[in-house]
């Protein structure tokens, strides 16, 4: 299938799950001569730096209240200290297994790799950091997104959410800024892990753009676990202690910091990301007034797309206003020979959504199958604790568009009861009153990022209430109650 003219029929930029799939498909299943480019670690955000590690934490942060509820159970289990240093050596080592893995895959397909940054030359032509240039018939960008800091003096003393998984130990406090998911989960990770976490948010509610009822419960649960969440609070000013008025504490009480005498005063020195060299702890002063002192400020206030310095403006290629490429529903762009899928375009940032969208490209460049990019009713998780699952629209959006009925319930499940712990979980149908077809499915619960997957199914299918009805509860679960709720908590 290769063309003659050019040296390969298609060159990827960018070796995250998106541009390792479309790459190695291509490959394999079109015979298609590939090459592909990445200057960092194969596996990109999800796997080196995003959702892979940060499961393996929540899933760590997990264990801090098994002991108590051990005890419920019968069990007698002795409570120690979390070990970040033998939990981050078992992290690197499965994270170079599975850069092992999208290496061995792209190998096996038969795909050239160059490790090192690649940007455009002209519409055919990559150039690689070595100087050497590649030629193309079809140019992939899949380069993803990295995360950003606000524009405030010192801003380069807090971390970013890539700096997490390389932390020589856990500071004793924490201040996270943000309230998305990025920022919601790893104030709940940070938390069971031992850290006091306070998590400062703009807004009036923390994760926006979710259903309403159910990021209230996630709120509610995080404030009863620990997290001290602040909404319609920001951050104004910071600085190293030692630097903020010759190095005198602040007048608040000690309560008030965020942190003891003791512990403002014990420096810590970070190894990774932008706090490498710098000592804490960090003095920061809110929009509300208040001054607090901690060991790090994380910044998790949200993420551009990494298209700068690509030769992409240059050749024609649209950029939008946070620097996301602009394509049509085929993914490509202004100019005819390039593409480009994933975070870079800001569409769905999401890696399944990648993927989807680089088998999407495969198949109308290489398998003369045009396929547009399919991003309805694509289901989600948040992975704050309790997990939030949730897939079609919020109560909100739906209500805006027609008439509906709401079916919801939030109770105290069995093993949390047994337990006598209060968490609670919420299971909510959004139904439209005119077809009857679920609208949206969301579930604040343990697992709910399981109970969405097979959820996300029916919705997807915009099956109907009664439909939902017809099926037999399985008994005794959480999610039986998505079946078995007859009557609407409310109408609007």
């Amino acid at each position: 299938m290769a063309n003659t003219n050019f040296d390969y029929d298609l060159f990827v930029i960018g070796g995250g799950s998106g541009g390792v799939r479309a790459a190695r498909v291509a490959a394999g299943e079109y015979g298609a001569k590939v090459a592909l480019a990445e200057d960092d670690r194969y596996g990109g955000t999800c796997v080196i730096r995003g959702c892979v590690p940060k499961k393996l934490m929540v899933f760590a942060s997990g264990y801090a209240n098994v002991v108590d509820e051990a005890k419920c159970y019968g069990w007698d289990l002795t409570e120690g200290p979390f070990d970040w240093h033998g939990f981050k050596t078992r992290l690197n080592t499965e994270l170079d297994r599975l850069e092992g893995v999208y290496r061995n895959l792209l190998a096996g397909s038969g795909v050239d790799t160059y490790d090192q940054r690649a940007k455009l030359k002209d519409a055919h032509t990559v150039e690689l950091a070595d100087g050497t240039t590649k030629t193309a018939k079809h140019i992939l960008v899949a380069t993803g997104g990295r995360p950003i800091r606000p524009d405030i003096p010192n801003a380069e003393l807090g971390i970013v959410s890539d700096d997490i998984f390389h932390l020589e130990k856990l500071p004793k406090s924490i201040l996270i800024i943000g309230g998305g998911y990025i920022a919601s989960e790893f104030a709940c990770i940070l938390n069971g892990l031992g850290v006091e976490v306070t998590q400062y948010y703009r807004g009036a509610q923390i994760l926006r753009g979710f259903d309403e009822e159910a990021r209230g419960l996630v709120a509610e649960s995080m404030r009863e676990n620990g997290v001290d969440l602040h909404v319609g609070t920001n951050i104004l000013e910071m600085s190293l202690l030692a630097d903020h008025k010759d190095g005198a504490m602040p007048t608040q009480s000690d309560a008030a910091m965020g942190a003891s005498v003791q512990q403002a005063q014990d420096i810590h020195t970070q190894s990774s990301g932008a706090n490498a060299g710098q000592k804490g702890p960090i003095w920061v002063k809110s929009t509300t007034g208040g001054e607090k002192v901690f060991d790090m400020v994380l910044f998790a206030t949200g993420r551009d797309p990494a298209s700068t310095d690509m030769g992409l403006e240059e050749l024609g290629v649209k950029l939008g206003r946070k620097g996301q490429i602009e394509v049509d529903e085929y993914s490509q762009t202004a100019v005819p020979s390039v593409f480009a899928i994933g975070d870079v375009t800001d569409r769905v940032n999401l890696t399944p959504v990648a993927i989807r969208e680089g088998m999407a490209f495969v198949q109308t460049v290489f398998g003369a199958n045009p396929t547009p990019v399919d991003h309805d009713l694509i289901a989600s998780a948040i992975f704050t604790q309790p997990e939030m699952g949730t897939v079609g629209l919020s109560e909100e959006d739906a209500r805006d568009q027609e008439e509906i009925e709401v079916y919801s319930t939030s109770f105290r499940p069995m093993q949390s009861a047994f337990a006598e712990k209060s968490d609670r979980v919420l299971m909510k149908l959004v139904v439209s009153k005119k077809n009857r077809t679920v609208l949206g499915c969301h579930i604040v619960a343990p697992n709910a990022g399981e109970m969405i997957q097979l959820a996300g199914i029916a919705v997807k299918a915009r099956l109907t209430k009664e439909q939902f009805d017809a099926t037999c509860a399985v008994h005794p679960t959480m999610s039986e109650e998505l079946v078995t709720m007859r009557n609407p908590t409310r109408t609007a």
